[in-house]
Formats: C-alpha cells, structure tokens, sequence
C-alpha cells in the first residue's frame, strides 16, 4: 500500500512527507542499468541496498531543511512511526490516536480525525448512506477450534465448501489458523442489500490474522470493507469497543453485536443480536445445556431469521433518517433518535409488573429486563394494578402471577420480553406460557 495514494491523510499547504518517502524509496529501479547483467543477484542487492541507503541519508538533509520551513506552521495531523507526514517531525511515541488498520504504524491527531469524519459524513449523506459497524463471532458468523469439533460434529468435516468459489460457500475449513467457520444463513444477502444504505466496518474483539481471514470469506471480491477491518489491536482501552477508531461520525453510526457489555459507550448505537451458536463449543462457551445447530444438523431460517430481521429494522431507520418531509439537512440528525424511537414503539402501551423475576435485594429498575421493556416502550410498575397489562414470571403461583390470571390479564414468561428485543415487534403472549409447577 503506498502511503500517498492510499493513506486517508493529506495537505494543501506543505509537500506530504509521506509520499516523498514512498516517491524516493520506491524508485530505486531507476537508478539502475537496463543494461545491467542480472546474473549476479547479489551484486544486484548489495547495489541496490546502497542506492536506499543514500537516498535515505539525502532525505534526512532534505527533511531537516523542510523542518525548518514548516515545523513551527505545521498542525501535525498524522505521525507514521512517529514522524508527522507532512513536516518530517518526529514527535513522542504514543501522539495521536493508532489507525494501523488504515495504515501500518499511521497515528492521526484529533483535529485531522474531526477533519476526516466531517468530510466523511458530507459525502456519505449526500449519496444517502450510513455507517454500519458489523461485530463478527455470533453476529455474522460462528467459528470452533479444529479441537473442539465432538463426534457428533464430525460429520462436518466432509462437508466444507471450496475455497474456489467462496461466494457460494457457508462452511469452511481454515486450515491455517485451525479453525473451521460456518456463516450465519442469510449473511450474502443482507451484506449486499445493507452495503447500498451503509459504509461498513468489521469491528471485531479476535486478533487481526483471524478478522481479515473472517473478511475474505464474507467479502471475497472486497467491495464491502476494503481496509474497513477493526481487530483487538486497535481498540483503545482493553476489553472494550469504541467508535473512536472509527473514521465516522457518532450521530451517523449503528452497530450490530452480541455483546452490549462491550459498548459501554456507545449503547445508544446499539442494535443487539441474537447470538449464532452454531457449534457446540459456541454453546459451551456461554453455558448452554443443550444441543447445538450443528449436533441437530439443523440451522436458522433464512426467510425470518436474525439477519433478515435485523435487515428490515435497518431499512426502517434508513427510511426514516433520511425521510423528505424532515426536510434535507442531513447532518443535524442523528442516528441514535432514529433507533430510539423506532424501538420505543414496540411495547407502547404496555405496563408491565415483575414477578419473582429478580431478587429483592436488588433494585427492580437495575435490571436488565426492566430497562429492556422501558427500551422497549414499555411502562414498568412494581405493584399490580387496574392499569396493569403484563405479569412477567417464571412461575405461575405467585400472587401476582395469580392476579394476571383472575383479571384476564397477560401472564408470560421473561423470553417473551427477550424475543420483543431480538426480533423487534411485540409477539403473541401464548407463546410464551408460565409453566404451572414451582408455585408457591
């Protein structure tokens, strides 16, 4: 990758420092005789060698000049192995914010990071688009050690797909990095219908060598991410996610993951998915007593599963974000309103009471399942009443439980809450039934 055409960094007011390096570096072939006999390989290196070495010892003197000239005017907006690309400087290690899935060793100062994602995002809402940040292991996909395929597995392995024609492939071994992979259904037809409403990001907590293998089996023509391949290396603070690495602007971002805990500052971009747990040790792994996809030899349903779902709430909020009526400034809306008010109408006008679903000690308004219905629309109270639409429990002999039956009220299980959140539409209470034994 050449740093001057390829690189996201640059500036009319002084030479780019880095396209004088890669311009000086990447010539050496010109120095050299077409003539030159190329037997002897290495007469040719050791030439060769000495040409850069020279080159390099030029444009120390050359920078050291343009230093002088530019140094005290120039802003710094990006350091490639600590050096500023457009003045030569040398700054301390550790300036700026690492964009290595970018470019290698490449750092961009905030100012030129506001400066990118404004520029960015004009261009972006003109052509009526998003950003969308994609989480891989259990959102798009599922991925088990070669290890940790059990015998009831093992018929998988006569069962991959070619790597000739990965487009047309779901399962796969990588042989490589021991690994074998199954996409989740759905997954080519939701990347090609998002890409027209979306710029998007692999955003993933695996190592580097793993995300960019995940990305030639989603992406093979490399049309949806290109560079766009966020690894554990690039977070900037351990065990968590941030759109800081990210060349988009917050008010025009959504995300996609399993996992909220890893937002923590970015739940309001947050779409959860219904993790994909294909394989056994994926079931293992979050403590799941129960067979997986694969040891049922079954799979999820293209037609209405996850990723179908998911793709019609993005084609809601993309509808909505750039609705006419609203008018056409684009850049003064924001995404994350959209999201939230779509998902504050699915459970609009229901008021629901908990039931034994959390300890006493613990207050009711902490827990996750209260703060799901109030996403959700929901009104949640914590004792029964005239107005009271919903009893959420686990058990059908509580008092409350008991009272939702006597009123002709709604008694349904706490999945009913977590399906409404999945699958973003209230379902119908019966098929979610508390089951009459543990009654108390």
């Amino acid at each position: 990758m050449s740093v001057a055409t390829d690189s996201l960094v640059s500036s009319s007011s002084s030479d780019d420092f880095a396209a004088l390096l890669d311009a000086e570096l990447d010539s050496d072939s010109s120095d050299g005789s077409p003539d030159q006999d190329c037997s002897d390989d290495e007469d040719n290196n050791a030439e060769g060698a000495r040409i850069k070495r020279r080159k390099v010892l030029e444009m120390d003197t050359r920078v050291e000049v343009q230093e002088e000239a530019t140094t005290d005017s120039c802003t710094h907006p990006g350091f490639l192995r600590d050096m500023c690309i457009c003045c030569g400087k040398r700054m301390d290690d550790g300036a700026g914010v690492a964009f290595g899935y970018i470019h290698k060793d490449l750092r961009l100062g905030s100012d030129e990071v506001s400066r990118l994602r404004d520029a960015d995002v004009r261009t972006l809402l003109r052509n009526k688009k998003l950003y969308l940040v994609l989480d891989l292991d259990h959102t798009l996909l599922n991925s088990t050690r070669l290890e940790d395929i059990n015998s009831e597995e093992d018929y998988l392995k006569s069962q991959t797909d070619s790597f000739e024609d990965i487009s047309k492939g779901s399962l796969f071994r990588l042989d490589k990095i021991r690994m074998m992979t199954k996409l989740r259904p759905y997954v080519r037809t939701f990347l090609q219908e998002a890409s027209n409403m979306f710029e998007m990001y692999i955003y993933t907590m695996g190592e580097r060598a793993y995300a960019i293998e995940m990305a030639k089996l989603l992406d093979p023509g490399n049309v949806y991410f290109n560079s766009r391949v966020i690894s554990k290396a690039d977070c900037t603070r351990r065990h968590q996610k941030g759109l800081d690495v990210v060349l988009g602007k917050d008010s025009a971002v959504l995300i996609l993951d399993d996992t909220e805990a890893v937002w923590q500052r970015h739940k309001d971009n947050l779409i959860l998915m219904e993790r994909y747990h294909y394989f056994s040790s994926s079931c293992r792994q979050f403590g799941f007593n129960c067979k997986s996809l694969s040891e049922l030899k079954g799979d999820e349903n293209e037609a209405d599963g996850a990723l179908a779902t998911v793709l019609g709430v993005l084609k809601k909020i993309h509808s909505n974000f750039f609705n006419p009526e609203h008018g056409d400034d684009f850049a003064a809306r924001d995404v994350r309103q959209v999201l939230r008010k779509i998902r504050n109408e699915i459970l609009r006008g229901c008021k629901i009471v908990f039931s034994r679903v959390f300890s006493t000690e613990s207050q009711a308004e902490n827990h996750h399942l209260w703060k799901m219905a109030e996403q959700l629309g929901a009104t949640c109270a914590v004792e029964v009443d005239s107005s009271v639409t919903h009893v959420v429990s686990e058990y059908a002999g509580t008092e409350k439980s008991r009272w939702a039956v006597q009123n002709g009220n709604f008694l349904v299980h706490p999945k009913w809450l977590e399906a409404a959140n999945y699958l973003w539409s209230k379902k119908p209470e019966q098929q979610f039934p508390v089951e009459l034994t543990k009654s108390k």
